[in-house]
């Protein structure tokens, strides 16, 4: 049976669908996902082809170099400032969605935390995930 996933921000104004399935589904505590949070990680799932994920409504857009000094892309909507996905420019294709913005937020099932060099105590992320100090290789 396949699942589809959908959300959108929170004044519903961009709203996503997709029946494809993450190829990851993470924590990231880098200081960029801290600021952007307001606390201590995003939450995202990663699917690998952007074609197969259906956005509706106008998003306004902000960049912002990643530690690997490639642009990340990130997508908000511009009427209630919630951040809904973001894309790569090294890597076109990939889409991240925020975890939140999910319709069914229970529908998450994180696997890993990546840059758990800059987690905070406070921050407390389920001990049994696997945890990369920084963003894992290939």
């Amino acid at each position: 049976m396949t699942r589809s996933l959908t959300g959108g921000c929170a004044c519903g104004a961009i709203r996503f669908e997709t029946t494809s399935e993450p190829i990851v589904e993470i924590h990231c505590q880098c200081r960029d996902c801290q600021k952007r949070s307001g606390t201590g990680h995003s939450s995202y799932l990663t699917f690998s082809r952007r074609a197969d994920v259906t956005i509706a409504g106008e998003a306004k857009t902000w960049r912002v170099a990643g530690d690997s000094g490639n642009e990340k892309i990130h997508a908000f909507c511009p009427t209630c400032g919630t951040p809904v996905y973001l894309t790569f420019q090294a890597m076109p294709e990939l889409i991240a969605v925020h975890a939140a913005s999910l319709d069914d937020p229970s529908q998450f099932s994180p696997q890993l935390v990546t840059y758990g060099i800059h987690g905070h105590a406070w921050d407390r992320i389920d001990a049994a995930l696997q945890t990369f100090e920084r963003m894992p290789a290939g």
